[in-house]
């Protein structure tokens, strides 16, 4: 792939590290992550002494000090490397993000430096089995009750579910207000009243726990809130530009990975006495997928310099998502099929790409609905 602009000399030393960790402590132990579904704690607490988690968080709260292109080089080279756990990204760009913009002093000290070093592993509750892309129709219901909330309900699909110390749970704190009626509260998962549930059979991401949890008279104290009542909807709002760049750019990593394998792959591999990439077949699909993958790079790329100076929409991180995880799903599935049969079998990494790839059309915001967010502001000065 052509060389990026974005990154300077530190960036190249980082991602040199990252490579570093990820073929030491994630690759050689995939497969039995795979079988568990999960992965131990204890690569966590590597991460965070590797400096793999809250990179771009200040070194007073723990973190690297650096900024949000460490964490894209996390999520890169975790997703080039084809190990589908741990969800750091999760972690570092989903829930951080909220502590470190709307915490408290008190919650940021409590909770940020814990995180940065593994030993506190967090997950984000919003999705209900009646609630996915439609946030305001949550149930899950906190109630003032003196000096705490009680909560009762039930989320799912939560990744880092099964391990999560710490939630980072959307509720609703008035039931009759809709989107102006959630809330974001901090929930410790040794609590009374939590529950987890099974850990879910995936397609793909095998070794990303994923789980439901339920909540019965849940009691946290009001101190646990984060920002102020009624405001968790905006909060999501504000932030879900980069989880959806993130997600974007996980999108982009597998797709460059998979047709640097299949190029490897198609020189290697005879067919009729000829190596495949000697067809013409061969050599125009690849080019066509090659020239889409560069293309969107050049967007992407874009996106994150812009989310960088703060001045990514939400509407173009929608469309960054929205067409790198179509992209993904194309070109995976084409690069696949020049592997024949062996692209079939699960030990070889496009099989488990392809597996992996189709939920990025889900996450982070359903690609319908994209395309309704996308659509909507596109047409809105011709509805005025």
């Amino acid at each position: 792939m052509s060389k990026r602009s974005i990154f300077q000399e530190e960036h190249d030393q980082f991602r040199r590290t990252v490579r570093r960790f990820v073929e030491a402590e994630i690759l050689p132990h995939r497969v039995a992550w795979e079988k568990a579904g999960t992965v131990p704690p204890e690569v966590w607490r590597k991460a965070g002494e590797a400096g793999l988690l809250c990179c771009d968080q200040p070194i007073e709260h723990g973190g690297g000090g650096g900024d949000f292109l460490h964490n894209v080089i996390v999520n890169e080279e975790m997703t080039a490397a084809g190990g589908s756990g741990p969800a750091f990204s999760g972690h570092s760009d989903i829930v951080v993000p909220y502590l470190s913009v709307y915490g408290t002093p008190e919650q940021k000290e409590r909770w940020l430096p814990a995180m940065a070093r593994g030993e506190v592993i967090t997950a984000i509750g919003m999705t209900e089995p009646s609630a996915g892309s439609d946030l305001q129709a949550m149930r899950t219901s906190a109630v003032r009750d003196g000096d705490d909330y009680v909560i009762n309900g039930q989320k799912v699909f939560i990744s880092n579910g099964h391990q999560a110390h710490l939630l980072l749970l959307a509720c609703k704190t008035d039931p009759t207000a809709r989107g102006k009626g959630i809330s974001m509260v901090l929930v410790e998962t040794d609590r009374p009243g939590f529950t987890r549930g099974r850990m879910l059979e995936k397609i793909g991401r095998k070794a990303q726990d994923t789980s439901e949890l339920f909540f019965a008279d849940l009691r946290v104290p009001v101190s646990n809130l984060l920002g102020q009542e009624g405001a968790g909807f905006g909060m999501m709002m504000n932030l879900l530009a980069q989880e959806r760049l993130s997600s974007a750019v996980r999108a982009m990593a597998a797709t460059e990975r998979a047709l640097q394998s299949t190029v490897d792959y198609v020189s290697e591999r005879e067919a009729f006495g000829r190596k495949i990439a000697d067809f013409q077949n061969t050599q125009f699909l690849l080019a066509d997928l090659w020239s889409e993958t560069m293309v969107h790079r050049v967007f992407v790329d874009d996106c994150i310099a812009r989310h960088l100076r703060g001045e990514l929409s939400a509407v173009d991180a929608a469309a960054a998502k929205l067409r790198a995880s179509e992209l993904e799903g194309r070109v995976i599935d084409q690069c696949l099929q020049l592997f024949g049969g062996w692209g079939y079998m699960w030990e070889y990494p496009i099989a488990r790409a392809y597996a992996d790839a189709r939920v990025d059309r889900i996450s982070a915001g359903s690609n319908h609905i994209l395309k309704l967010i996308i659509g909507r502001d596109l047409l809105r000065p011709a509805r005025a």
